[in-house]
């Protein structure tokens, strides 16, 4: 089972500042020529702050961003599932899951990053700011990922479950299948139809994937992940292909 989530604007400071970023040590090595490329380019913009800031959207108080970008190669490193906060991440409170969980998390949960493209929970990075709708100059994010992004998630042999968001999922869509799935988080009224939800959307998504991790289940098809769900007390059901509800 691969685990799909999106990044989060915000990061958390700190880590390990004897371990600068090593693109040897992160997951799906065959997209390092790309990172490669995109870290080349996010440095050499971040020297002008005026382009930088314009490419990011950031406004006065967010320019840290543009120093974060400058010191890429140089800054503490934190594994992915940690440097990330905002709504997800806070509900998926790395911080506090079980030694098994943290393992299972390991090894069954992939972090898409405009920067990076596809991480393990574990990849050490550093702070940055990348978002899947930023402009480099002279290289496009979706034309970068697209195709490498969507290629190693099809060599995955298993239940690919995908809560990125549409703008993640556009830099690099998921092979159509059977195997593959995407969720939407809705109301849970009992009345038809369903809405999809924005404000609890990220928040329901962390906390699923928190239980999924705890629970240290390796489904094999989405009838195991929905029949589990149900035990667990979460409203999951397929409504139709490729497609996973949850309601809220």
């Amino acid at each position: 089972m691969l685990i799909l989530l999106p990044p989060s604007e915000s990061k958390r400071d700190g880590g390990d500042a004897d371990a600068p970023l090593e693109l040897a040590r992160l997951s799906f090595p065959r997209l390092t020529a790309t990172r490669r490329a995109l870290l080349a380019a996010t440095r050499a913009l971040s020297r002008n702050r005026a382009a930088m800031s314009s490419a990011l959207r950031l406004g006065s108080s967010q320019q840290f961003e543009v120093t974060r970008n400058r010191e890429l190669r140089t800054s503490p490193t934190l594994a992915a599932i940690d440097r990330y906060s905002g709504v997800l991440y806070d509900a998926l409170g790395s911080e506090s899951l079980s030694v098994s969980a943290r393992l299972f998390a390991r090894d069954h949960v992939a972090v898409h990053s405009a920067l990076f493209g596809l991480l393990g929970a574990d990849d050490p990075i550093p702070a940055y700011r990348l978002s899947h709708d930023s402009r480099l100059p002279a290289l496009s994010l979706r034309k970068a990922w697209s195709g490498p992004i969507s290629a190693e998630i099809e060599r995955f042999d298993g239940v690919v479950f995908d809560l990125r968001s549409e703008g993640y999922r556009a830099l690099g869509p998921a092979p159509v299948g059977a195997r593959s799935t995407f969720l939407r988080v809705v109301t849970d009224s009992g009345r038809e139809p369903r809405r999809a939800l924005n404000h609890f959307n990220k928040s329901a998504k962390g906390e699923l994937v928190r239980a999924i991790c705890e629970a240290g289940i390796d489904h094999g098809d989405l009838d195991s992940l929905t029949e589990w769900a149900a035990r667990a007390g979460f409203n999951l059901a397929q409504t139709s292909p490729g497609i996973l509800e949850l309601g809220v």
